[in-house]
């Protein structure tokens, strides 16, 4: 399983190994642990370059000189499941019938398993334990039924199930596919004649690209120098928006689906307010995603905002750091308190999430260590009761302190004087869309797509497609 990661594709007429490399810096909050370039090469040949560590650590110049083309894809890894050897690093590829075929993919594929199961008792071999081999496998096999690339990835589709956003080579032709719920965030923007893909719109910013629109639920888009075609299928209109996405994972300036990341947040700290005030001196967010809840809780309540723990710029986010020991013991150099804000105040501390809770409670101990009178703690997400199976480290209910506990346990066993997290109407409200165009499974239960032993929503399976045919064509 893949999670949340950061895919970046090009098309130009013009080398693009540098650009998407510059592309992948700029999601690079998306994953941390590898990274990887794919090429088409002149002659046809994939060329692929990939690492663990970070995009300047995987990456030298003499390996972008070394990946001349004009169309390719690339990816930044937050693993949560399977190796995190290079061997899961992406792209990924494989041969087919109509050359090779090159993915990047963000997201998990919940009936990957299965496929996995049914294709080893046929006599396929797997050398990696992710999903996406097993993506890319299965769309070599659907290739070698039909030859066409679309259709291919349209029976690709029907078959799998989950959250995703895939970037294809397939042969000399790059595609763009957004799951039919919409579930992950993907962008489309052109500059110069080039158009690019990525999980979000920092990517188009960083390389001074236009954006163009977001790629729609069920969209496969075809990528050229010369334009884009779309086809699509459908799924009865329904949406699955990570909320996630918005309280925590995406960056502050991007735009998602049409919100302003930094807005809602903005929006959600005001309604925190509403919902939980307390008699504090000043307002301290937990950087980098507590910002902007911060600030507009703080605009809300007309109190100080105070950027009162400082944050080490070069250490990673703890959350998606692998083990809960490196977690606990990155907190400490990851944030430092200024004891001159904090001594003799009453503190409100606004957060993201509590997934755990030990890191929440070393930050509250930090601030009491550091003169806090007192420490209320708000966060902008509702309690995090179930596990993500679409995308989030967070895969049993084990980890989720809120899945066993009240919010006051929570609130002693974190040492906090009060604690209050944003209710769902509210956090609904904030962000702008209805409910049921959301993914909320992680704190209602109730998920988009099937998953054994758990709640679905409302709509149909996502197995159960319609054609939808030709969306759009532009040409230049």
């Amino acid at each position: 399983m893949w999670d949340k990661c950061g895919v970046i594709g090009i098309v130009s007429t013009e080398d693009v190994a540098t650009p998407i490399f510059y592309g992948l810096r700029a999601l690079q909050h998306r994953g941390q642990e590898s990274a990887g370039i794919s090429i088409l090469a002149e002659g046809g040949a994939v060329r692929t370059h990939k690492a663990l560590g970070l995009v300047d650590q995987a990456f030298t110049s003499e390996d972008l000189a070394r990946l001349s083309g004009r169309l390719g894809i690339g990816h930044v890894r937050y693993g949560t499941a399977g190796g995190r050897g290079v061997e899961n690093a992406q792209p990924l590829s494989v041969e087919s019938v109509v050359g090779t075929v090159a993915l990047a993919h963000n997201g998990d594929v919940v009936n990957a398993p299965e496929h996995r199961e049914r294709l080893k008792l046929k006599g396929w071999g797997f050398v990696s334990e992710n999903d996406s081999e097993v993506v890319v496998r299965m769309l070599a096999n659907e290739l070698a039924q039909t030859h066409n690339p679309v259709k291919a990835i349209k029976d690709l589709m029907s078959k799998i199930r989950g959250a995703y956003c895939f970037l294809f080579i397939i042969g000399e032709r790059l595609f763009a596919v957004r799951d039919p719920l919409a579930i992950k965030p993907l962008v489309l923007g052109e500059v110069d004649g080039s158009y690019i893909v990525a999980s979000e719109t920092t990517a188009l910013d960083v390389l001074g690209a236009e954006y163009i629109r977001d790629v729609e639920p069920g969209e496969i888009l075809e990528l050229t120098p010369h334009g884009f075609e779309s086809h699509s299928v459908a799924n009865e209109g329904s949406t699955a928006h990570c909320f996630f996405e918005h309280v925590y994972f995406a960056r502050s300036d991007s735009v998602l689906d049409g919100v302003l990341v930094h807005d809602a947040r903005s929006r959600i700290g005001a309604r925190l307010w509403e919902e939980s005030p307390a008699d504090v001196d000043i307002v301290v967010p937990v950087p980098d995603s507590g910002r902007a809840g911060a600030q507009g809780l703080a605009e809300a309540a007309d109190l100080p905002y105070k950027e009162a723990l400082i944050k080490n710029r070069y250490v990673h986010r703890t959350f998606i750091m692998p083990g809960q020991d490196t977690r606990e013991l990155n907190v400490k150099l990851k944030l430092n308190p200024i004891k001159r804000f904090i001594e003799g105040r009453r503190v409100m501390l606004v957060d993201d999430s509590i997934v755990r809770g030990t890191t929440m409670r070393r930050i509250v101990h930090l601030l009491r260590d550091a003169g806090a009178k007192e420490v209320h703690v708000r966060i902008t997400s509702p309690p995090i009761v179930s596990p993500c199976y679409l995308g989030i480290d967070m895969h049993t209910r084990d980890q989720l302190v809120a899945a066993n506990h009240s919010v006051d346990e929570i609130r002693t066993m974190i040492d906090a004087d009060s604690l209050a997290f944003v209710s769902l109407p509210g956090l609904v409200g904030a962000l702008g869309f209805s409910q049921n165009s959301l993914c909320l499974g992680c704190v209602t239960g109730a998920y988009p797509v099937e998953i054994p032993g758990e709640r679905l929503r409302s709509q149909t399976s996502l197995g159960q497609f319609k054609e939808a045919g030709k969306v759009e064509k532009k040409t230049v």
